[in-house]
C-alpha cells in the first residue's frame, strides 16, 4: 500500500496518454491551441506500460486514462486492451470529450471499462460552439446514448463559468430525471493556458444554492471514500449529482491520486509543478527499483493540500492548459 507523508493512502492514478485535444475548450487551453508535443517527448506506450505495471505492483488499484482527448493518439485501443489485462489493477476508467468515442464503446465495455467520464459543458449547440470552438455536440450526445445502450456507468463533468454556461445548470441537473448518470458540476480552475481566471464568480456554495432553488427536496448522498464530488440526489431522479469544489480545494485531506503528464512528469497534486521527471528515469535506468524508490521519494515530500502545493510552485503564477497536466 503507498502513503504519502501525512498518511494517504494512493491508489488511484490518472495518465495523461497526450496533449493534443480535437476541441479547443478555452478554459482548458489557448484558443490557437497548444505547442504540442513531439512524439518522442511523449511517454511510449511500452514505457506506460512499463510504469503502471510497477506503480499496480506498488499499490495502485485504479488508472484514469485522460489527456488531451485520450483518442486522438494513434493506437490507442491496443494500449487500453494491454493495459486492462495487468494483474492487480482493479478499475480501468476514462475521460473523454466524447467527440470520437462512440465507435469505440463496444471494444471499451469488452475490455473491461466501466466507468467513462464524458465533457459536457453544456446542451446548447451555440453555447457549445462558444465554449469548445468546434460544432461537435451531436457527436458527444451521441457518444452518451451508446455509453448508456452499453450499460456503462457515465459521469457528465461540466465546468461552470460566468458568462459562458450558467443557463445550464438546472437543465443538464434535470437530465439525472430519466438518465442512470451523474451529473458533477466543477468549479472553474486557472489552468487555460493563460490567466483569464481572476475570481471564482461560481463556487461550490453558489452552483448548489442554484440548484436548490430548483430542486428544494434534494438530499445530501454519503460521500464515498475519497470522493472529490459532494454528491447529492433529487428524490424520484434515475441519477445523481455531485459538486467538485476544484478551485475551493476543499477534498484535499483525501486526495488519494497521482498524476502523470503526456510529457512524462509526475505530479504529486494538481497544483503543483511537477516533483519528478519519470520520461528520463524510465529511459536511464533498466531496474525498476531505482524508478520506485524515486517514486516513494517523491511521495514522501507531499504538500499537505493544493494550496500549499501553488505556494511552492516556481515564482509567475499558473500558466498551464489543463491539456498538458492531464485533466
Amino acid at each position: 500500500m503507498l502513503k504519502d507523508n501525512h498518511g494517504r493512502t494512493i491508489n488511484y492514478l490518472r495518465l495523461a496518454v497526450t496533449d493534443r485535444c480535437n476541441l479547443r475548450c478555452f478554459y482548458c487551453m489557448p484558443e490557437e491551441g497548444n505547442n504540442w508535443l513531439a512524439r518522442e517527448e511523449l511517454l511510449s506506450y511500452e514505457e506506460m506500460l512499463r510504469l503502471c505495471r510497477l506503480l499496480v505492483k506498488m499499490g495502485i488499484e485504479k488508472i484514469r486514462i485522460t489527456g488531451g482527448e485520450p483518442f486522438v493518439r494513434k493506437d490507442i485501443m491496443p494500449f487500453l486492451t494491454e493495459l486492462s489485462q495487468i494483474p492487480g489493477l482493479r478499475q480501468l476508467n476514462i475521460t473523454t470529450n466524447g467527440v470520437l468515442t462512440a465507435p469505440l464503446v463496444p471494444e471499451l465495455k469488452k475490455i473491461g471499462i466501466r466507468s467513462v467520464n464524458l465533457s459536457l459543458d453544456t446542451l446548447d449547440r451555440n453555447r457549445f460552439l462558444a465554449i469548445t470552438h468546434r460544432d461537435e455536440l451531436d457527436k458527444v450526445l451521441h457518444t452518451l446514448d451508446v455509453l448508456l445502450q452499453h450499460d456503462i456507468e457515465v459521469k457528465l463533468n461540466a465546468v461552470v463559468m460566468e458568462g459562458k454556461n450558467i443557463e445550464d445548470i438546472i437543465p443538464m441537473a434535470e437530465l439525472t430525471r430519466d438518465l442512470p448518470v451523474s451529473m458533477r458540476f466543477i468549479e472553474e480552475m486557472p489552468f487555460n493556458g493563460g490567466s483569464h481566471l481572476q475570481t471564482m464568480q461560481w463556487n461550490h456554495v453558489s452552483i448548489l444554492d442554484t440548484i436548490k432553488a430548483q430542486f428544494p427536496d434534494i438530499q445530501k448522498l454519503p460521500d464515498p471514500a475519497y470522493s472529490t464530488s459532494m454528491n447529492y440526489k433529487v428524490p424520484g431522479h434515475k441519477g445523481d449529482i455531485g459538486i467538485i469544489a476544484a478551485y475551493t480545494r476543499s477534498f484535499c485531506g483525501t486526495c488519494n491520486r497521482i498524476r502523470i503528464t503526456p510529457q512524462g512528469t509526475l505530479k504529486t497534486c494538481l497544483y503543483d509543478g511537477g516533483v519528478l521527471n519519470i520520461k528520463t528515469l524510465l529511459r536511464t535506468h533498466k531496474d525498476d527499483r531505482i524508478v520506485e524508490d524515486a517514486l516513494l521519494n517523491a511521495l514522501a515530500s507531499r504538500a499537505l493540500d493544493g494550496h500549499e502545493a501553488e505556494q511552492t510552485r516556481l515564482a509567475g503564477g499558473i500558466h498551464e492548459s489543463m491539456a498538458m497536466i492531464g485533466g
